[in-house]
């Protein structure tokens, strides 16, 4: 068994991958700014478990970094800012955060080496994901139209105007960096690869997709897409979504996503790869705000279809789990429909500010929305 720091160990992510660390019989120590974003008040999560080591500071602090490193033998990288829209503007706060703080890790890492290293990235740097044409070509680099004869085009179209057929993403294809945020998350795969190896230590990437479940920051509006349905829909206000809601995405339950990473950070097989961590099956972002509006008995509230779309998102992109299952033995166990009633109990129990129509209109103000 080991020490493990966890960054962004206080995290919706971090406290579930804390939880399933200490289960497997690891010490687990947590550093973690608490960001008001994110936690509010600034105070430790309720639900941090109390057998976690909490240290209160920001990655981007090398001393802090240094005295968190004492001691541990292997780390989970999660400390981040997250969201692809605030990542347009709040620039260099992204950048700061995501990639000097994953910079301060490894240089303090340097004279502090542990064995393996696991950082989450994300879907996001693939950009579009994976497209077949009407030959049955795979195409990598699909790209939206703007607007036709008046229509927008939301789906993506080969050089011939023809439509393509998404299908499911793998670790091969080529990123697309459409936001900030993917290159953030990019810029944090690399380095680990980078700096790991030289140094005698293992890297490991998990590109996750949308994590979903109970614990999400209901009052971010920059968070998951499901914790943003689920505080309009606490609030009596209908889902927002964008374009026209048939955009298909993975959702993949946090318990899965906790112990893929604790997966990863033993298994030998894993050391210097980067995997896709999702369901492996595909939903349209409509269908999910139906099916959360379900769960929480709000069949009344329907969506409101926005008809625009955001700079910096996609329209398809869900998760090939081919590799994970290959080398980790990776696959998601948590039905969605059983997920959704889990999240749905959890957020009745919870208050929520609504901040998704000042979101949207912080995006409108600096013309990231069209």
């Amino acid at each position: 068994m080991e020490k493990i720091l966890v960054t962004g160990g206080a995290g919706f992510i971090g406290r579930a991958v804390c939880k399933q660390l200490l289960s497997r019989g690891h010490e687990v120590r947590v550093l973690d700014s608490l960001i008001e974003q994110v936690h509010g008040a600034g105070k430790r999560p309720a639900d941090l478990d109390s057998e976690v080591e909490f240290l209160q500071a920001d990655v981007r602090n090398g001393n802090a970094v240094e005295r968190a490193l004492d001691g541990i033998d292997s780390v989970i990288h999660l400390a981040a800012e997250v969201g692809v829209g605030q990542s347009m503007y709040e620039v260099e706060r992204y950048t700061s955060v995501n990639d000097v703080g994953t910079a301060v890790l490894f240089e303090r890492l340097i004279d502090n080496p542990v064995r393996r290293v696991v950082t989450a990235s994300s879907m996001s740097i693939y950009g579009e994901g994976l497209y077949r044409n009407a030959d049955g070509d795979l195409v990598e680099d699909a790209e939206r139209g703007a607007i036709r004869d008046n229509q927008k085009l939301w789906e993506p179209t080969d050089r011939a105007g023809r439509p393509l057929a998404p299908v499911a993403t793998p670790e091969w294809k080529r990123p697309n960096l459409a936001s900030i945020y993917a290159l953030n998350k990019y810029v944090q795969e690399r380095t680990t690869h980078i700096m790991t190896a030289p140094y005698g230590m293992e890297g490991v990437c998990l590109r996750l997709f949308n994590v979903y479940g109970p614990g999400q920051a209901l009052s971010n509006p920059y968070t998951g897409v499901l914790a943003i349905f689920a505080s309009r829909l606490l609030n009596g206000q209908k889902p927002m979504i964008f374009e026209d809601g048939e955009q298909r995405r993975d959702f993949v339950h946090v318990t899965d996503v906790a112990r893929a990473f604790a997966d990863a950070l033993t298994l030998p097989p894993a050391a210097g790869g980067t995997f896709n961590i999702g369901s492996g099956q595909d939903r349209s972002v409509t269908q999910v705000a139906q099916a959360l509006a379900a769960a929480m008995g709000k069949n009344d509230i329907e969506p409101e279809i926005v008809g625009k779309a955001r700079t910096g998102d996609i329209r398809h992109c869900f998760c090939d789990t081919t590799l994970a299952a290959d080398v980790l033995g990776f696959q998601a166990r948590q039905d969605f429909q059983h997920g959704l009633s889990e999240l749905a109990e959890w957020v009745a129990q919870q208050t929520a500010e609504d901040r998704v129509a000042d979101a949207r209109a912080e995006l409108e103000a600096r013309g990231l929305v069209a």
